[in-house]
């Protein structure tokens, strides 16, 4: 993720739409997992903490207390490159035992795990004081992104909201609607300057470096020759409907992603990181639909995963997803933005006005 990082505000938000109970971060080295998650508990919390000298041990370290313990031992005559040292039980089976047991019983919600590798897989008391912890406590942890049962058991628990810094994101696509006719507004109000860029544009930099596919689909030449010159993929049409845009793009996105965000190409306040945390949030549910909302305001962007997608398919002529959205209520859940502005679409020179207004006094 080049251009973007995650940040823990971003974060956050996924992780309580979300209502799951634990938080494991997982990903290769130096995806900065570690940093993450010091982010998002600054101040600190029971737990432990492990950490290594190279070619030398690997230590475990009590967060309260700062009572540290060694679990692992450097053997160079291990094979590979990595994953050269080598447990020693009695730091896990004795000390790391009680760190944890210890943790369960202390008045904090929040218990910090960081992190939980290779060498934890070996104590067996170690890892069921793990799982015991988890049925008393809310987990926060750094999980090592290996091949080992139990790691990926953790990462897999129904209960367990995962960040995967690798590909945080998935396999999700986005269909930007771009094709309405701006009757209200009077001209293209997508093509229109807004704080010195095109409206659309600001829509294309919200929903950047996040969908494995994203198209914009316009009625408009002018759209689809900056869509273009922004290397941004363009379905140009003449339909008249609104379940025409919605066919099209997610014929052009693909039915073989997990999940398709349809966003308005007017929304020119939404936020990176509220279109990033509904796309978190799609992740960890393969069955709810996302959208958008602010306080009691429900509102777009929507994110419905592929089990939706034969529905979308066949909308009625004229209609939009809200036909989905009012069938399935219970399974239509919220993400927040950071304020009602995000929301707010335009329709009318006025309302470009008015968002014009609020951008200026909020930069």
């Amino acid at each position: 993720m080049p251009a973007y990082r995650l940040t823990a505000n971003c974060i956050w938000n996924s992780f309580q739409s979300s209502n799951k109970k634990h938080l494991i971060i997982t990903g290769t080295r130096n995806t900065g997992k570690t940093t993450l998650l010091q982010k998002l508990f600054p101040d600190k919390i029971p737990g432990i903490k492990t950490w290594a000298q190279p070619k030398s041990a690997v230590y475990i370290m009590d967060n309260l207390t700062g009572e540290k313990t060694q679990i692992g031992f450097y053997d160079d005559a291990l094979p590979g490159t990595e994953n050269k040292m080598r447990p020693l039980l009695s730091g896990f089976d004795v000390q790391g035992v009680s760190i944890l047991d210890s943790c369960a019983h202390n008045d904090s919600e929040w218990i910090s795990i960081d992190e939980i590798g290779y060498l934890e897989t070996n104590s067996k008391d170690y890892c069921n004081a793990i799982l015991n912890l988890m049925k008393h406590k809310r987990v926060a942890a750094v999980v090592r992104k290996q091949e080992f049962p139990f790691l990926q058991m953790l990462c897999n628990c129904e209960d367990v909201f995962l960040i995967d810094l690798d590909h945080p994101f998935g396999n999700m696509g986005c269909v930007i609607m771009a094709s309405g006719e701006g009757k209200r507004f009077g001209a293209n109000k997508l093509m229109v300057d807004f704080n010195g860029k095109p409206m659309i544009q600001c829509i294309l930099e919200a929903t950047d470096r996040i969908f494995s596919r994203r198209v914009v689909v316009t009625r408009h030449k002018e759209v689809q020759l900056l869509c273009s010159s922004l290397d941004v993929e363009v379905v140009l049409h003449d339909l008249p409907y609104r379940s025409d845009t919605i066919r099209l793009g997610l014929d052009a996105v693909g039915m073989d992603t997990d999940g398709c965000m349809f966003c308005p190409g007017d929304q020119p306040l939404l936020h990176w990181n509220t279109v990033a945390a509904q796309a978190l949030c799609a992740v960890n549910s393969n069955n709810t639909i996302w959208r958008t909302a602010f306080e009691t305001i429900q509102g777009s962007p929507t994110l419905f995963p592929r089990c939706y997608y034969f529905e979308l398919l066949q909308l009625p002529v004229g209609k939009g997803g809200s036909i989905i959205l009012k069938k399935y209520p219970h399974l239509t859940n919220r993400v927040l933005a950071g304020s009602e502005w995000e929301l707010k679409d335009i329709d009318t020179p006025k309302d470009m006005e008015l968002l014009l207004d609020y951008s200026k006094q909020n930069v």
